[in-house]
């Protein structure tokens, strides 16, 4: 299906993709399906809980990005997927796979996904959502406190260790990559208009 457009919403942790593609999907509707890389953290069953809280979650290898790719290419062919689903209360990928169909719009959200190339290549938008750290930290400890979990103690120990680090080495340098950059996240109307506008042109053609 050649009138498939993957938009590719990137940023750091809390930075606001979230918002940015709830709301193009609250504009658009059924025309858009997301698909976020959370979904393809890599399973680890063979590993105890105390051991898999260890692993370094935000490297970019510790995703099955390759798997992401696959089922991009089946979408655009017009073909439905399994997309895994993963639990985060447990760090680890379930047994269970949520079906996703081929729409004329798909986004794909996730902190390292301008890191991998041939996902990167795979896009026809690359957003890239940008905020001061400070307020990503804060999002990152309410969501992780209040959705996931996660006590507040591991959710700082986490981001010192790896969250920063990796953000630095991996998510910072990917801005690069976007062909738009969308500053203060999720609360500038302006640029969502603007891409909602991008976006409805590519479905009324």
């Amino acid at each position: 299906m050649d009138d498939i457009m993957v938009v590719g919403i990137a940023g750091g942790t809390g930075s606001g993709k979230t918002t940015i593609t709830n709301q193009i999907k609250a504009r658009l509707g059924d025309d858009v399906t997301v698909i976020t890389h959370d979904c393809y953290y890599r399973a680890h069953h063979e590993m105890t809980y105390e051991e898999r809280t260890l692993l370094n979650y935000d490297h970019p290898d510790s995703y099955e990005t390759e798997l992401l790719v696959e089922h991009l290419a089946a979408l655009r062919r017009g073909e439905s997927v399994e997309v895994p689903v993963y639990d985060f209360p447990s760090y680890d990928r379930t047994d269970q796979t949520t079906t996703v169909h081929p729409s004329r719009v798909i986004i794909v959200e996730g902190i390292v996904i301008f890191a991998h190339p041939e996902l990167r290549e795979s896009m026809d938008v690359k957003v890239f959502v940008d905020c001061d750290a400070d307020v990503r930290i804060l999002r990152r400890i309410l969501r992780d406190v209040e959705e996931r979990g996660r006590s507040l103690e591991s959710v700082v120990n986490q981001y010192l260790s790896t969250v920063k680090p990796m953000h630095e080495a991996f998510v910072e340098p990917s801005k690069r990559f976007a062909d738009i950059i969308i500053p203060t996240g999720g609360q500038n109307l302006v640029a969502l208009d603007m891409l909602v506008s991008r976006i409805r042109t590519h479905l009324s053609a």
